[in-house]
């Protein structure tokens, strides 16, 4: 579920909003804890670090995956012949016309064979 446009707008824009709010959540934290915020701070660090995104996207860039099955980036295909499990009918239905069309040549001519 969750795949409609509108639930997808509304992902994003709540995401764009903690990346907003992060600064100003990370202030009242540190308001809330009071005069014992750097000795609190010290062991929250252990637990948890606050990094920025930059960071983050970096330290997500260094471990991706090795995935087992091959795709073609023009067809979608696998080496099996299956399409993504996110690819709708439609969009199966399209790219398989353009494949069929593609193989198709033209027909010989017919006439005497000698």
């Amino acid at each position: 579920m969750a795949k409609s446009l509108r639930s997808k707008w509304r992902r994003k824009m709540r995401a764009e909003k903690r990346k907003k709010n992060a600064p100003k959540e990370l202030e009242r934290l540190k308001k809330i804890l009071g005069t014992k915020a750097d000795v609190i701070m010290e062991e929250v660090k252990e637990v948890a670090t606050v990094l920025p995104p930059e960071k983050v996207l970096e330290q997500r860039d260094d471990c991706k995956m090795e995935l087992d099955n091959k795709r073609n980036k023009k067809t979608l295909l696998d080496q099996h012949g299956q399409y993504p499990i996110w690819m709708n009918s439609r969009q199966r239905k399209k790219l398989k016309a353009q494949r069929v069309k593609g193989k198709k040549k033209s027909k010989l001519a017919k006439g005497l064979v000698w």
